[in-house]
């Protein structure tokens, strides 16, 4: 019986045993239908069934292949040659080392004054957008080209022809003979959001379709440096890296549609520091529009000069909007002054459309097409109300005027001053006739006038055309003077005098 007791008792600890082993042990086994396993994402591990995901990185390098490859054939190198004319020097006749000049400068005495023509190149990118042969590139590379060559990525040569070009936008539309030419889509530059990556594509100091990466660093940049900046800024700030030679290459995103075409950089030095500037598509493409079917860009004037809305503003005009523009200047005799609108009205609206400040309203009034009814809402002594005014043609930005000679020689070249040739010159006044030229020991050089001065009235009359300047120097006698009244503008100041003039 005792035999039986202990067996018995040595059976229960050993099971008692066995089962703590089996419950505290770390790789106890469960049921199937009980089993979970959690495993951090960044362990790389894959559920029975789940297929591997590819890493951001490996997906975005994809991407930029892809698009390198897709947009790569589009984009073009821009060799454009341009005659320029240096002036000579002339000496005076019997000079004691004339002799030593011309032998050692290779100058003729008959070839002194006349100016030399140097060749000089400029190289930039464009890219075709369409299969026929339509390049679009920017102005400032093919501006007063005499000749302009397309080599594509296969380095072949094409000669191209100038379609149009814009330089109140900086863009330029060229063409080559042929067909079925690998073209980038132009997509909507208004759908691209900051931080958004993109692609520049083109021929940096002449490093054939090098391809660079960065994200949009901001929109609707305004420089305002003058110069070369186009008129109408809006362009799309990027850091990636834009240098000389990229001008007029496609900014890309990273569906493959050029949403820019990069046209600057900010630089002390001239090369890449993160910041260059593109033209957005959605501008580019109305200007081809045109570019292709008029060969220049046609744009309304309204003829104001106005201000954008401050607090300050607000608070002396006692306005209860937030946005519009106050005018500043209305133009004699421009669609606005005819339309009635005056000095501090406050444009909020036109057609129907918010205007959002100095900018908006210039590129809202540059769509219209001349002659084109615009309804215009504006608030003037606190009331609101409505004025229709018919728009005209704004003249384009580098329109060479005509210049006049008078009937009579006095030594004078005249050309009439208005609002956008004295912006072109930093002038204030903006009537009369501008001497564009004086001849030396002229009848205007002995009476003091140079190259610059502006003619506001003759004879005590007011002239605004040429025409109406010769007009008087016809019916003057030989010898007679005539009474000028004379603007002069120097050092931020106006200058008003009045000389007379002999007519020869």
């Amino acid at each position: 019986m005792k035999k039986y007791f202990w067996v018995g008792g040595f059976s229960f600890l050993a099971g008692l045993l066995v089962a703590g082993f089996v419950l505290l042990s770390p790789e106890k086994k469960v049921g199937a239908e009980n089993l979970t396993l959690e495993l951090p994402s960044s362990a790389g591990y894959l559920m029975a069934g789940e297929k591997e995901s590819p890493a951001p990185e490996s997906t975005l390098n994809q991407s930029f292949v892809s698009i390198a490859n897709k947009v790569g054939p589009s984009v073009v190198r821009i060799v454009a040659e341009q005659i320029q004319q240096i002036p000579t020097y002339s000496l005076d006749e019997g000079w004691p080392f004339e002799d030593f000049w011309d032998r050692f400068f290779g100058l003729r005495p008959d070839s002194r004054n006349k100016p030399r023509e140097y060749r000089q190149t400029s190289l930039g990118s464009g890219f075709f957008i369409s299969p026929d042969g339509y390049v679009l590139t920017n102005n400032h590379i093919v501006e007063n080209a005499v000749k302009i060559t397309a080599v594509t990525i296969d380095n072949k040569e094409y000669e191209a022809e100038l379609v149009g070009k814009d330089q109140a936008t900086d863009l330029a539309l060229i063409k080559i003979k042929g067909k079925d030419f690998p073209s980038a889509t132009l997509g909507r530059s208004s759908s691209i959001k900051i931080g958004e990556w993109v692609l520049a594509i083109g021929n940096p100091f002449g490093m054939e379709h090098t391809v660079t990466a960065g994200i949009i660093s901001a929109k609707g940049r305004q420089l305002g440096l003058g110069g070369n900046t186009p008129t109408y800024e809006d362009f799309i700030q990027t850091d990636a890296a834009i240098n000389r030679g990229n001008s007029g290459g496609p900014l890309i995103n990273l569906q493959g549609e050029v949403i820019g075409i990069n046209s600057s950089i900010l630089s002390p030095s001239g090369g890449n520091i993160g910041i260059g500037f593109a033209i957005p598509s959605d501008l580019a493409r109305k200007v081809v529009e045109q570019l292709k079917e008029k060969g220049r860009v046609i744009r309304g004037r309204l003829g104001i000069r106005g201000t954008d809305i401050t607090e300050a503003m607000k608070k002396q005009f006692k306005l209860t909007v937030d946005k519009g523009v106050i005018v500043s200047q209305v133009e004699a005799g421009s669609p606005a002054d005819k339309a009635g609108l005056k000095k501090y009205d406050v444009i909020v609206a036109i057609n129907n459309q918010p205007i959002e400040n100095w900018k908006d309203l210039r590129f809202k009034v540059a769509d219209f097409q001349p002659g084109n009814v615009v309804s215009i809402k504006i608030i003037r002594d606190d009331k609101e109300m409505i004025v229709k005014a018919t728009i005209d043609e704004l003249e384009q930005e580098g329109t060479p005027r005509k210049e006049e000679e008078a009937d009579k020689d006095v030594g004078l070249t005249l050309t009439p001053l208005n609002p956008d040739l004295a912006r072109r010159y930093g002038l204030s006044t903006t009537e009369g006739l501008l001497i564009t030229n004086v001849r030396e020991y002229g009848a205007a050089a002995r009476a003091g006038l140079r190259a610059g001065d502006i003619i506001l009235e003759v004879n005590r009359n007011k002239v605004t055309s040429v025409k109406e300047f010769q007009n008087v120097l016809k019916k003057a006698e030989s010898g007679e003077e005539i009474i000028l009244l004379v603007r002069r503008e120097e050092d931020g100041e106006k200058i008003d005098s009045i000389t007379t003039i002999r007519v020869p």
